[in-house]
């Protein structure tokens, strides 16, 4: 990993320039061009999030867009209306008018004199989610695009919900956004008029978990900004890439398998993280990537290699086996090329489901009632849904929560075996509720007994008949159903076992039922579809080798206060009072070149009490400040989830602060029905 400081191209920053959408509103952008580009116009790329492009995302931008720059593209940062320096309220995720914003800052490059015409876009999360989503809407001037963390589906691949089960990480993310969507503008740039634009924000915002929480069904909501609606919308070139330790890999499968137009994937072993900056390691020479690919999409076809044919379609990292960790700095393990998705070289297994064990291929198993009904212990060691490089946030040893679980062990096996796509169960099952989930989770066991959860899955089993309209169970009478665990790419070493657990309940990563079930599983009838790929040894013989990481010079910031990550499980034995507690301090940072301080901190608190399904309660709690001279502001936002076997009940707090001086302060309590969850 290396820091570039002689780039091809001479750059010029021009830090804050205003573009207006169609309602008059102003956008606040940040561009860096290649000074040729006044007199030869050069193609550009845009980034469009919500996350404040004069400090909280000013180092990584610093990074990114300076190397693309200075590899001869206009690199165009803008704030989404509402947040950072630009005008107006943030009220949700990927509305129609964000969209529509991002086709006028599109026009607005495509227009300039610096600017051949043909724009790309690229971005991470929010960014990949709003480049994808404008593809499907194909403006003119968007020639290609490069994502990285993202999905396709809001409702059934988000951080909002999971095979019909209510994700933790849904209040999670919720209040991520309840605090930036709060913080005030820079009077450095926007002058005098920033305290109006920061109360238009604080007294326009909606209750974002609110929204999210009325809609527990796939709907019109959802179909919203979910390309899958219709892939042969999306017109341009598409570059997909995310990690293995990150919740949004099964979307790049997902494109390669149903896009029509040129594409490519790439999955390493990262959290939520660009690649070139990715942990866990080995992190990559992306940015490379990002200019082979906009080089050939954006300038008329002059870099064929970002074509080549003998390019694989998707390169992924085969992942080793690894003993059980919350955090790892590297995975172990190699690039693998596939020319397709779905891929000529991946098989199919199905192998039925015996009494506690994973039969071999051609077993006959006699067909066995099995039953658990997990405690709500059991997903307190599950990690978070994604893994957001916040260590220790990974899962931990899964013995523990297989106490807990129906397990089904494999034979000791005998020779290496490799899985790559996602593992399917097809089950037949009983419960004795009528609102149940099966939690299933696919582990790698050493012969010492140490198991590392290598994929998983969640489905709310009212949902066994699709996610639009859910119905209730009847207890006793047996269903079948089929379970979608998350795509993998994991090798299991001869001498280990492959476990299948089955748990009832997966709390704190998924919202439970509404009580505890009881839930039985059929042996004979039940099995399992491993997607097994045969061992190449000559795998990465033919792959082309990606570059070491490399990236412009930093933003120079300064480390006033040190950052806090806490991960702590908590277990009170004389009032069986259980907790998960996150800290993730981010300190305070000073912006050099701005003269500006930046303190951010958050506090997830997960709890419940024993095994009373209507105990358990989820809190997300974020500190804002920003600090230059006497300029100080802060907000402090607080939203805590509590339910009853009926409801939801939202309470949430906003409390802005000038100075000392309360500028505004907001409550808001709601009761939402549970919709089968």
């Amino acid at each position: 990993m290396r820091t570039v400081t002689d780039l091809p191209h001479t750059i010029k920053e021009y830090e804050h320039v205003w573009i207006n959408a169609r309602d008059g509103t102003r956008l606040a952008a940040r561009i860096w061009l290649p000074i040729s580009a006044e007199d030869e116009p050069v193609p550009a790329v845009l980034e469009y999030i919500p996350y404040r492009k004069r400090d909280l995302t000013a180092v990584r931008d610093s990074m990114n867009h300076n190397y693309l720059a200075g590899h001869g593209f206009a690199c165009v940062r803008v704030d989404i209306r509402g947040t950072g320096d630009s005008e107006g309220v943030l009220r949700d995720e990927y509305l129609e008018i964000e969209q529509a914003d991002a086709e006028d800052v599109l026009a607005w490059i495509a227009e300039q004199p610096w600017c051949t015409g043909k724009v790309g876009m690229m971005g991470i999360s929010w960014g990949a989610f709003a480049a994808l989503q404008v593809a499907a809407r194909r403006p003119p001037a968007l020639h290609g695009i490069v994502i990285a963390s993202f999905t396709d589906d809001r409702y059934s691949d988000d951080m909002h919900f999971m095979g019909g089960c209510l994700l933790s990480d849904n209040l999670a993310e919720s209040g991520t956004m309840f605090a930036h969507s709060t913080c005030p503008p820079d009077p450095a740039l926007v002058g005098e008029r920033w305290r109006d634009m920061w109360l238009e924000r604080l007294n326009g915002i909606d209750l974002w978990l609110e929204n999210w929480l009325r809609h527990q069904r796939r709907g019109d909501y959802w179909r919203h900004g979910s390309v899958c609606e219709d892939y042969s919308a999306i017109c341009c070139p598409v570059f997909a890439v995310s990690g293995w330790a990150d919740g949004y890999s099964n979307a790049v499968l997902r494109l390669l398998r149903h896009l029509d137009v040129p594409k490519k994937g790439l999955i390493g072993p990262w959290s939520h993280k660009y690649p070139h900056l990715g942990k866990p390691g080995p992190a990559i020479g992306f940015l490379q990537e990002v200019v082979r690919w906009f080089d050939h999409w954006l300038r008329d076809g002059t870099n064929e290699t970002a074509a080549d044919a003998d390019e694989p379609v998707l390169r992924i990292w085969m992942q080793d086996s690894v003993p059980p960790s919350t955090a790892y700095e590297e995975r172990p393990g190699r690039w693998v090329g596939e020319p397709s998705w779905p891929s000529p070289h991946v098989r199919e297994d199905f192998h039925r489901l015996g009494p506690h064990r994973i039969a071999q291929l051609d077993d006959e198993v006699p067909r066995q009632e099995l039953t658990v009904e997990s405690p709500l212990s059991v997903g307190q060691f599950a990690g978070k849904w994604c893994s957001y490089n916040a260590p220790p946030d990974l899962p931990y040893d899964q013995r523990e929560e297989d106490g807990g679980s129906l397990v089904f062990d494999s034979d000791v096996l005998a020779e290496r075996c490799e899985i790559l796509g996602s593992p399917e169960l097809d089950l037949e099952v009983s419960v004795d509720k009528p609102v149940a989930m099966i939690a299933a989770r696919i582990s790698d066991v050493q012969s010492d007994g140490r198991a590392t959860r290598v994929t998983y899955g969640l489905l709310n089993l009212t949902h066994r008949d699709g996610h639009e309209e859910p119905a209730p169970l009847e207890p006793g009478e047996c269903y079948r159903v089929r379970v979608a665990l998350n795509g993998a790419a994991q090798s299991f070493p001869a001498g280990h076992r492959i476990r299948l657990s089955l748990s009832t309940s997966y709390w704190p990563l998924a919202w439970p039922p509404p009580e505890p079930v009881r839930l039985s599983v059929y042996t004979g009838t039940s099995g399992i579809v491993l997607p097994i790929r045969p061992i190449a040894e000559d795998d990465e013989v033919s792959l082309r080798p990606f570059d070491d990481p490399e990236f412009a010079e930093p933003l120079r910031t300064t480390e006033l206060e040190p950052s806090e990550q806490r991960w702590t499980v908590s277990r009170d034995m004389v009032n069986y009072k259980s907790a998960l507690e996150v800290r993730k301090g981010l300190g305070v940072a000073r912006f050099e070149e701005i003269d500006l301080d930046v303190a951010r901190r958050t506090h997830e608190n997960y709890g419940w009490l024993a095994d009373d399904f209507e105990s358990v309660t989820g809190e997300s709690t974020w500190t804002m400040g920003f600090r230059r001279g006497d300029w100080h502001v802060r907000t402090v936002t607080r939203t805590l989830l509590e339910c009853t076997r009926t409801d939801f009940i939202v309470h949430a707090e906003l409390d802005a602060y000038e100075g000392e001086h309360r500028a505004v302060s907001r409550n808001w309590q709601v009761t939402i029905p549970r919709d089968l969850v």
